[in-house]
């Protein structure tokens, strides 16, 4: 599929925009050469000579591939130094003009190159011409005369490049006309010494007539030297560009990029203008064919060479090459020519004896460049790491869709269920549900112990297939394992999902036929929603779980979870009871955590957190015991409950001169309670502590729950001067910029987020973004769960001021935490009411 537009390119013909003025500018410079230099031809044997010498200079051309053009630096200054000498300019300008053109003939380029290159050479001799006639007189072969030439030279060279700078520009854009004046430094440092060799000749010339026997013989050389000098430099090009071929293969063969980072360095390298990847269907991968095009940005789904050549390669295991420096048959010559196919070379891609594929490249770059016979090993060699690369890489997807898949059924696993319901949770729109259902088949434990555990794998497979294909195509079908299925969707409501539910388990229902048998297999299913049941997958596993065990015995046997299903657990039921126990004997505590200051750990305040000690059941987790209190009414109870504690503790450390901000967790559904901000105030009133030293942390999921409803009482908060909290940010489903329309004075990261961020880079770029957002928002950032330096250090680079974790210290219950206080503060930062800093904590 192409995947950008291919750039604009001009025809050639629109090179007389730049063709024309160089040929005016030649025949205005050859005009004043004819009125004020002296007359042609002068010294007639030595223009001959110099013509012959020209012709020959010409054969020995640096080609530079610029996209589609090719550009050649003909190494003439050596001759123009010794006409510039001998004869009169204009002489040399129709000797360098007569040179060119027998060149441009012999190399059959297209008219408008020829013109361009005529009009080029003569707007640069012309103009040099000129420039020699301006300068003082050349008068023998010294440093002035050396001077003079090498300028004459130079403006000659400079003039050239500008044109063809000029006339690139113009075909392909102001970015290929830089990129070739980014590469003239070479060209133009060779034209300057070939300046110089030209002048030492002269003087060899002008000190003996026989020294050009000599000359002749150390050119021979240097055009031997420089041809294998020139395949030195094509071979090393070659093994540097292997090299990033190959590292960049290794590199995006990892992240799943193989194809998009192979194809367009493989069409550079070859210097084509396809690159072609063509991988016919095998097993569960679909045929692949792609191409790389020469300023096309992306692939293309289509191939240049008919599908008879690639057919032919992969029959046969060998090479095919086709062009004017191979002996190809005709059939083949035909069928490229239909596509107007210049020249093309197609290898086999190997994975032991057997082909898998093939890759070619397609139309050598410029009109006189084609591929020759040394192209084709280079070409295989880089076959061969393409085919393993691409063997690796489906090996690496055969051994990701295994972890992933379940072998019997082929749907995805419980491993590849729990990441996506995670990652679903996470980008929730409001006025929509991510739906969980769990199906568990009843019966498969008697048809396996009846009928055989064959038998028992083709109802699961069955099962499987009909779900598969009734679910709706969003929905992500899986097998939990042993007899549980798993479907996973968005729906409007708990409701939609219900309805679903009972439709898929109808279609479960219907008979199934094995051999002479006829099964009637029946499902039980369990239904639970976020977030009403739960914020993340783990939670809506274990309460689908319970929603699919209680349909077992319900009518229909669908069952929606609701959180008496979690009650009817022995210990939740224990706890329910055990819990007002402990709310009238005073028997939760509360501990404090520290919040410091990340620059100079200075403490800022602690957050309170309840915890309890069951007498039976040892420490309960406080999800546990305020899921309970929610269910069963005591929620309003524990927050007052730690809410005094708090204060209480504030008011004693404001009365040693000791300020100590508290924070109080609260849950998602106390913002429901109206009376709630009344309570607060008279507990402020009460312990006569002011206002702002107290926050009120809300999880993110209940503070921006998508309506307004909370809004009211965060309000009546606000305007208390209590600080509100906006805790475990960046687990829901929001973002910050919700949070400019509430009434909130703080973020708190979640602590999943802070505890990865020096390992995982997507977890630090998270927890940047939200300390660089919040600070432009005007909101205080606190990081949780700072457990190491490394940590440390990371927050403090992003600007994180404050955080509370493992590294300042444990929640503490209080009289461990003023004796963890009084331990550490450094007694010279007490003054003057700055706030204590604390000693490091090794």
């Amino acid at each position: 599929m192409k995947a950008g537009t291919p750039s604009a390119r001009r025809s050639n013909e629109q090179a007389w925009l730049i063709t024309g003025p160089l040929a005016v500018l030649a025949i205005v410079c050859s005009f004043v050469l004819a009125l004020a230099g002296p007359p042609p031809p002068g010294n007639l044997f030595g223009a001959v000579a110099i013509f012959g010498v020209m012709v020959a200079t010409s054969t020995q051309v640096l080609q530079v591939v610029v996209r589609r053009q090719a550009l050649e630096v003909i190494v003439t200054e050596i001759p123009l130094v010794l006409a510039f000498f001998y004869l009169p300019p204009l002489t040399v300008v129709l000797i360098a003009v007569l040179a060119a053109l027998v060149g441009q003939l012999r190399r059959r380029l297209s008219a408008p190159k020829v013109w361009f290159n005529l009009a080029r050479t003569a707007g640069a001799a012309s103009a040099a011409g000129v420039v020699l006639l301006a300068l003082p007189p050349v008068e023998g072969v010294g440093p002035k005369a050396w001077a003079v030439l090498f300028a004459v030279v130079s403006v000659n060279s400079l003039i050239s490049l500008a044109a063809i700078s000029a006339v690139i520009t113009l075909l392909h854009g102001w970015q290929a006309g830089w990129e070739l004046i980014r590469n003239a430094p070479a060209p133009q440092v060779i034209c300057a010494i070939n300046a110089v060799i030209g002048l030492v000749i002269l003087m060899a010339i002008e000190s003996n007539l026989w020294s050009v026997l000599l000359i002749a013989v150390l050119a021979i050389a240097v055009v031997l030297v420089y041809r294998s000098y020139a395949q030195f430099l094509r071979q090393h090009r070659t093994l540097g560009n292997m090299y990033e071929l190959t590292r960049a293969i290794s590199e995006s063969g990892q992240e799943g990029g193989l194809v998009d980072a192979l194809l367009d360095r493989v069409r550079a390298l070859m210097q084509a203008e396809y690159a072609t990847l063509w991988l016919p269907a095998q097993g569960r991968h679909p045929e692949v064919l792609l191409s790389a095009r020469l300023d096309d940005r992306g692939l293309l789904d289509v191939a240049l060479t008919p599908s008879i050549v690639r057919e032919r390669v992969r029959q046969s295991g060998r090479p095919l090459a086709s062009g004017r420096a191979f002996d190809d048959d005709d059939d083949v010559r035909r069928a490229l020519g239909k596509h107007q196919v210049k020249d093309v070379i197609v290898v086999p891609l190997r994975s032991g004896q057997a082909v898998i594929g093939t890759l070619e490249v397609v139309n050598r770059l410029s009109d006189v460049g084609h591929f020759t016979a040394a192209d084709i090993p280079v070409f295989e060699t880089v076959a061969a790491h393409v085919a393993v690369a691409l063997e690796n890489s489906r090996l690496v997807d055969r051994l990701r869709h295994d972890a992933y898949h379940d072998t019997l059924t082929g749907l995805p696993n419980r491993r590849r269920i729990i990441g996506a319901l995670d990652e679903s949770v996470k980008i929730r729109l409001p006025g929509e549900v991510v739906a969980l259902l769990l199906f568990d088949v009843d019966g498969l434990r008697q048809v396996n112990e009846s009928l055989g555990h064959a038998a028992g794998d083709k109802v699961l497979a069955e099962v499987a297939s009909r779900l598969r294909a009734s679910a709706p195509s969003s929905a992500l079908v899986g097998r939990a394992g042993g007899d549980e299925f798993l479907v996973t969707l968005r729906l409007e409501s708990a409701e939609a999902a219900l309805e679903l539910a009972a439709q898929l388990r109808d279609q479960i229902r219907d008979e199934m036929v094995f051999d002479a048998l006829t099964l009637d297999v029946n499902t039980a299913v369990g239904v639970a929603v976020h977030p009403d049941h739960g914020s993340d997958a783990a939670t809506l596993l274990l309460r689908v779980d319970l929603a699919a065990t209680a349909a077992k015995s319900v009518p229909g046997s669908v069952q929606l979870f609701n959180p008496a299903l979690e009650s009817r657990s022995l210990r939740r039921l224990g706890l329910a009871g055990d819990l007002r126990r402990a709310l009238d004997d005073n028997e939760l505590k509360v501990y404090f955590q520290p919040k410091v200051t990340l620059r100079d750990r200075r403490l800022v305040g602690v957050e309170c957190l309840a915890r309890w000690e069951h007498p039976t059941h040892g420490t309960v987790a406080p999800e546990d015991f305020v899921a309970v209190a929610e269910h069963t009414g005591q929620l309003s109870r524990l927050t007052e409950v730690v809410l005094r504690e708090g204060l209480r503790r504030s008011r004693d450390w404001a009365l040693a001169d000791q300020p100590l901000p508290i924070a109080v967790n609260l849950a998602a559904r106390t913002l429901t309670d109206q009376h709630f901000p009344d309570r607060v105030q008279e507990l402020l009133s009460e312990y006569r502590v002011p206002a702002q030293r107290l926050t009120l942390e809300i999880t993110e999921a209940g503070v921006l729950d998508g309506t307004d409803r909370p809004i009211p009482t965060l309000q009546r908060l606000r305007d208390l001067g209590v600080r509100l909290s906006v805790d475990d940010f960046g687990t829901g489903d929001s973002s910050l910029a919700h949070l400019r329309r509430l009434p909130v004075h703080e973020v708190k990261v979640d602590r999943s987020f802070v505890q990865g961020m020096a390992t995982d880079p997507g977890d630090l770029a998270i927890v940047n973004a939200v300390v660089t957002l919040s600070q432009q928002f005007g909101l205080a950032v606190v990081a949780e769960g700072v457990e190491s330096e490394l940590t440390l250090e990371l927050l403090q680079d992003i600007g994180c001021e404050i955080g509370q974790g493992f590294l300042f210290s444990r929640p503490l219950p209080y009289e461990r935490l003023a004796a963890w206080f009084g331990a550490q503060v450094e007694p010279e930062t007490t003054a003057d009411g700055e706030l204590p800093r604390l000693r490091v904590v090794p």
